[in-house]
């Protein structure tokens, strides 16, 4: 916190990166009014309820900013270019001339950025019509003329186009990294209401329910603020070499590998995944078949995201996404090549496949830890209900580790800037 706060103030005292900050905070403001602009025909209140009943919907809202709970102009929000940017990052796996591409530096990862964007249009275009039919299902939204619908795509998706816009704004004339912000803007942007409706409901007799959710709140944020930043370094030497008069190498650095290695997208696909036979149940029991109507009952009863067989199948969806997401960002053998390519190895291990063969060990043991990590995280807001009793406070553990990553981002690339402009300094 002492880190957090000393670097506040010392990149207040700078005036570029004052400038900046406040260039920021004037997008965040712009981005909070746009989001609650609704569009016309909406019943808000249901809406509500409905984005409350699923957990879904929930997570959507969340990676959309807080707008699509307000269904404003902004209603996809940022939706559309993560999941072009998860299928991009996939899609380098499968296709070597866009791992090639994402080596080339700065211009690489342009292109690829360039390509997410393009990507982002026609998946925000699908999930416009996909929530117009998922409200009309709901009763929520009337069945509308087919030039009000298309009126209504083009709306929300040039409202992704318009928060693409000003995060890439933040990036590059603000500070840290624009598309992270917004979501984090959007998630604490919502707390004062949560707080409120807590207030407005409380019983004395809660109190020491609520004391206790806040210090088991206060112990998750400090574990995820570890656990975020845990990381295994594994000593690499590189040998001497001697070219021409000059010897080079004979240093020794670290590799380090991250116990969450996979961030928060364990988590988007395992509660995808999970969510699916609720929805397909939810769907199927407006079905007239007795026979139909009753798997439809099943599944909707199986998978009560109060129940407990719903939350062990969330919890090791999330164990087995966080070692699948891991096995195909981190190459072990790949890594090993690298190091030998250019003289290295680790102390008591041979060079190429033995090396390879070692770092995948250790990245098999720490990320099930960083596993159980997520798969706790995920299964978080649902123990501390059947605990404390309180439902209002709670926010997912995929808020609390998206908040406390884009905290510990921003405070990294403020200090690189100030050490920067120290350097700089120095230099003149």
């Amino acid at each position: 916190m002492n880190s957090i706060l000393t670097a506040l103030v010392n990149s207040w005292k700078s005036p570029e990166l004052r400038r900046k900050i406040l260039l920021t905070a004037l997008i965040f403001v712009i981005f909070r009014v746009f989001a609650h602009t609704p569009i016309p025909g909406i019943d808000r209140e249901k809406l509500a309820l409905l984005f409350s009943q699923n957990q879904f919907l929930g997570l959507l809202d969340i990676f959309s900013g807080g707008t699509l709970v307000n269904f404003s102009i902004l209603a996809l929000g940022l939706n559309p270019y993560i999941n072009a940017s998860i299928v991009l990052q996939l899609m380098t796996i499968v296709f070597p001339k866009l791992e090639a591409l994402q080596k080339e530096g700065e211009y690489g990862r342009e292109k690829i950025n360039q390509y997410t964007r393009f990507l982002a249009v026609p998946l925000a275009a699908a999930q416009a019509v996909g929530m117009y039919v998922l409200l009309r299902n709901q009763g929520i939204v009337g069945v509308l003329d087919p030039l009000t619908l298309i009126s209504i795509v083009l709306t929300m998706t040039a409202g992704t186009l318009f928060v693409m816009w000003l995060g890439e704004l933040i990036t590059e004339y603000g500070v840290g990294n624009g598309i992270s912000l917004l979501i984090f803007a959007g998630i604490v942007g919502r707390l004062p209401v949560v707080a409120f409706q807590t207030a407005s409901t409380f019983q004395p007799e809660q109190l020491m329910n609520t004391l206790l959710f806040g210090v088991v709140a206060i112990v998750v944020i400090a574990g995820t603020v570890f656990m975020n930043e845990a990381v295994r370094r594994i000593p690499v030497h590189y040998a001497r070499r001697i070219r021409g008069n000059k010897m080079y190498g004979g240093n020794t650095s670290y590799l380090p590998l991250r116990v969450n290695q996979a961030g928060v997208i364990p988590i988007i696909f395992a509660v995808s995944l999970v969510l699916i036979p609720s929805l397909l149940g939810g769907f199927l029991q407006q079905i007239q078949n007795p026979l139909i109507s009753g798997i439809g009952r099943f599944f909707v009863t199986a998978f009560n995201p109060d129940g407990l067989s719903y939350n062990l199948i969330y919890f090791f969806l999330v164990l087995g996404f966080t070692y699948f997401y891991t096995a195909i960002t981190f190459n072990p053998t790949k890594i090993a090549g690298e190091i030998q390519k250019y003289g290295g190895f680790i102390p008591g291990i041979r060079p190429g496949t033995p090396t390879a063969n070692y770092l995948n060990y250790i990245l098999t043991r720490i990320t099930l830890a960083g596993a159980l990590f997520l798969g706790i995280l995920a299964i978080f807001p649902s123990i501390a209900k059947s605990v404390s009793g309180v439902s209002t406070l709670l926010v997912g553990g995929t808020g609390v580790l998206i908040v406390v990553s884009v905290v510990l981002e921003t405070v990294k690339a403020l200090e690189a800037q100030l050490v920067m402009r120290n350097y700089e300094g120095f230099m003149d």
